[in-house]
């Protein structure tokens, strides 16, 4: 999986015509005078293409067009821009609020935690510094940066993933490459992907995110950027791509129609939770899985550690080490990592319903979901 930031920052991003330069003239007159050079040809001297100005008509754009909804959400998109002592990197952030507070992945600014320099640039090409709000979630991969004395900021609308379907129509915007506002359109193309987040590198095989899967194309720098209905509302928060093996770019390769979001309503919690204490919070049911478990399920790992916390959630519902979940709250789960997301769907505090085997029996339990700080 490869994680579409780490690029360095493109300022001035040019694109090359090889036919030619490409001038093209704007103003208020409705056509273009053209004065023939050669003497022998036998035409009129000038000619006028087009006819008279209509005055300076708006182009009206039609209500859940991909041009109204781009006109809608690119004045809350920004760019982010993370200077290290090596070079830098390149990302997106979503303004969530007129007080400055923008909400990005974990892996754009996470070069900023140590030591770079933030920078965030806004549609109409000023810049600010940005600083990191609280301790950024790397289990969600997602990050709140805030900038000061900056006015006239437009908060995105931030809609709801709960009620996507698989086939909605979606729209990315962000800065691949550096191309800032770019717009890129895909329909959902799956729900509930387990997707490792761009921290999982550290050994923690818990940091998965129950990701939206987009055939928009999302490339290295969207992330942060937002995954958007059809109304201009956030959807989703774009995090990752994935990429053939052995990409001539070292795995930053570009979109084949793989792209992966972080749900929204998870994202608003996480960024609610930094902004209110600091730091997030997941729901845990405390165990650990053995990932080398090839049948069906989710097996707890076998005795001989502490597979079950003891008195932790798992533990007070009656599983034990050994147990194979194969279904939470009535969908059925064929492997640990699909367990871990349907964890990740709920806040601590909630009821999730098990189904394990034990001893070639089936067994159903209600958990109450314990919580653990992701920082």
């Amino acid at each position: 999986m490869t994680w579409p930031s780490e690029q360095p920052a493109l300022t001035w991003p040019v694109l090359a015509l090889t036919a030619g330069i490409a001038a093209v003239f704007a103003g208020t007159v409705g056509g273009l005078v053209v004065h023939a050079a050669d003497d022998q040809a036998t035409g009129p001297k000038t000619v006028t293409l087009g006819g008279p100005p209509a005055g300076a008509p708006v182009v009206a754009r039609t209500p859940g067009s991909v041009a109204a909804v781009a006109a809608k959400i690119l004045p809350s998109v920004v760019s982010l821009e993370v200077r290290t002592g090596n070079g830098g990197d390149t990302g997106t952030g979503i303004v969530i609020s007129k007080d400055g507070y923008i909400l990005t992945n974990n892996h754009v600014v996470a070069a900023a935690a140590n030591g770079g320099r933030l920078t965030v640039v806004f549609p109409d090409k000023t810049s600010a510094k940005g600083t990191i709000v609280g301790h950024p979630d790397p289990v969600s991969d997602l990050a709140v940066v805030r900038v000061t004395n900056v006015k006239g900021l437009r908060p995105a609308t931030l809609g709801s993933s709960a009620s996507l379907s698989v086939g909605d129509p979606v729209i990315a915007v962000g800065s691949p490459l550096g191309l800032a506002g770019t717009v890129t359109t895909g329909i959902v193309s799956a729900l509930d992907r387990p997707v490792a987040a761009s921290d999982s590198g550290s050994g923690n095989a818990d940091n998965i995110i129950d990701a939206i899967q987009t055939d928009a194309a999302i490339n290295p720098g969207n992330s942060g950027g937002p995954l958007v209905d059809l109304s201009g509302a956030v959807v989703g928060v774009n995090s990752a791509i994935a990429t053939l093996s052995g990409d001539a770019a070292g795995g930053q390769g570009g979109s084949i129609g793989l792209g992966f979001a972080i749900p929204i309503d998870q994202a608003k919690r996480i960024a609610t939770e930094i902004l209110k204490q600091g730091y997030a919070t997941h729901a845990i049911i405390g165990v650990h899985l053995d990932t080398s478990f090839t049948g069906d399920g989710a097996k707890i790992a076998d005795p001989g550690g502490t597979a079950v916390t003891p008195g932790g959630p798992a533990a007070r519902a009656g599983l034990r080490a050994g147990d194979v979940v194969v279904a939470a709250d009535g969908e059925r789960i064929t492997a640990p990592e699909e367990l871990i997301v349907a964890i990740r769907k709920h806040a601590p505090g909630d009821r999730m319903t098990l189904t394990y085997l034990r001893g070639g029996h089936r067994h159903t339990t209600t958990v109450v979901l314990g919580s653990a700080r992701s920082d």
